[in-house]
This record gives C-alpha cells, structure tokens and sequence, in this order.
C-alpha cells in the first residue's frame, strides 16, 4: 500500500511540477497569503516556485540564524528554501529534499533563475534523508509529512540529521478527530493531505517517541478551504454545520471544479472541500519541538 500511496503522490505533485501554476496566478498567491506568507515574501522569490501547495510558513517561526544550516522537507518549487536562503545568508546552506523528480528540476531552474548560490537540491523520500549524522541546525517542512506512509521513520530521520540542540518547526495538516471511513480511504483525500494526516496527539506522541524535547503543536486556526481558491471558487460554499458529526458531508454542494491544465491535485482538492467540511476534523498546525544537547 505504501508503494501505491508513494507513486499517486508522485504523479500527482509531478504533473502540478509541470504546469504553469506561480504566484503570477491570483488563486496560488491568494493560498499562500491564507497561510501566512507576506506579499514581500512572494515577491522577493522566483514565482515559480509557488504552486498554491502551503498550509504555513514555516520560515516565519523557524528563528533561522545566519550562517546556519536549514533543510527543508518536502521542498517542491523551493519556496521555503529560497526565504530560508537569505536568512542563513552567504555563510549558511538551505537544502531541500523531494522525492518527485520534475519538482527537484523546477527547483533547480528556479534556484538559477533567482541567482541562488546557497541553497542545494536532493531528491529523495523524506524518511531517508540524504545527509550526514548531526550536520543540520534546523529542519523545517510544509504541508508534506502528512503524506509520508512511515511518519515515525521520518521523525527518525529528523533527529538523526539534526545537530544536539537542533530544533524543528513544521507547518502541516492535523487531525483533531477521526476521519469518517470514506474518507480516510480516499486516494484523493490522502493526496490531498487530509487522509494521510493523523490525530494531534499521535503526532506529538510520534516526536517524542523520536526523542525530541519541548514538543508543541498549535492549531494556526488557517481555513483549509483556501486551497479552492487555486479553482477560483473561494466562498462559494457554506458548509452546513447542522449534523453533529465531525467531519460531515456538506449536502448540495455548490463548487463544481472546473478542469485545469495544471493537473488534477487541485481540482480534486476543490471537490472534497465543497464535500466535506473540512476545517471541523483537520487543522493547519505549527509543529516546534527541540533535539536535546546530550
């Protein structure tokens, strides 16, 4: 099954690496700004290396340092990587991990157009990091590690690169309460990070069990029915909130997706959000959490 979940996820963000989705487009601009992204931030980085994939900006928490070492997991375009590389400035090193190889391409293009000379790509699944022992400041990771099959691997993995005193601060998708079965066992749901996410305790459970320290998880409070907006149908559905389940089934649903040539990720994002309320079972979290010093 988990070959099955890696090769959707692939083909999915694989064919959003291809289109021609940027911050030039209003709907990505608009979900990334949902998110916590400044318009000076967007402005100040290669568009193409925004593609409306964000449920955070982890670079506005991370407290990253010049001169330091920043990984991001999961890093697609290069957004993350490209704020995170004027942080750590000439002396520092932004590095990003992908496991799709047209998001590493589109990564490297856009490292060269913006004259990067800081900032390293590698492809690779995100629970077999491709870097030395203790050799990472600080790891942070956008809306991906919902999507890994293994998490507890991949908080593994966290703390084998990460430096004694390293730190971790993600942005990602959390459950506050269970997924109904037709949901959880939605392909679409999963690529559309809302499946593969699991409940804010077992997260917290799984840094812990990883050996991380002064772990925190916080609800942003980001409406997760921005990512319509990339469809241009943001507000055109009131989920109704009569049904006292947690994640209902919103009746009549008014969006329609329409298609786009930039793959299907969006519009079947679009489509479970005018289904489902989605915001009552899941959470756009900011997850902060330290690897001790000994």
């Amino acid at each position: 099954m988990s070959e099955q979940l890696l090769d959707s996820v692939k083909s999915k963000y694989g064919a959003v690496a291809e289109s021609t989705l940027s911050s030039d487009h209003a709907g990505v601009k608009a979900v990334a700004e949902a998110f916590g992204y400044s318009a000076e931030e967007l402005t100040s980085i290669p568009a193409e290396a925004n593609m409306g994939l964000s449920c955070g900006n982890p670079t506005a928490t991370a407290h990253i340092r010049p001169g330091e070492v920043v990984v991001d997991l999961g890093s697609g375009g290069g957004l993350d990587v490209f704020l995170a590389s004027k942080m750590v400035g000439p002396e520092g090193r932004a590095i990003g991990i992908d496991m799709t190889g047209s998001m590493i391409e589109r990564a490297r293009e856009n490292a060269a157009k913006g004259g990067y000379s800081n900032v390293e790509f590698y492809q690779s699944t995100i629970d077999q990091i491709p870097l030395p022992n203790a050799s990472v400041d600080c790891i942070i990771s956008n809306c991906v590690i919902n999507l890994a099959p293994d998490k507890p691997a991949v908080f593994r993995e966290i703390a084998r690169v990460l430096k004694p005193g390293g730190r971790v601060a993600l942005s990602d998708i959390a459950l506050k309460h269970e997924l109904p079965e037709a949901v959880a066992q939605s392909m679409a749901a999963y690529v559309g990070c809302i499946a593969g996410a699991v409940l804010i305790d077992d997260y917290r459970a799984g840094l812990l069990e990883a050996g991380f320290k002064h772990v925190e998880i916080v609800d942003s409070g980001a409406d997760l029915n921005a990512y319509a907006k990339v469809e241009n149908q943001a507000g055109c559905c009131s989920p109704s909130m009569d049904s006292g389940s947690p994640f209902q089934v919103v009746g009549d649903a008014c969006c329609a997706p329409a298609p786009t040539d930039s793959a299907s990720l969006h519009a079947e994002l679009t489509t479970l959000l005018s289904q489902y309320d989605v915001n009552a079972a899941a959470a756009s979290v900011k997850v902060y959490a330290l690897k001790p010093l000994l």
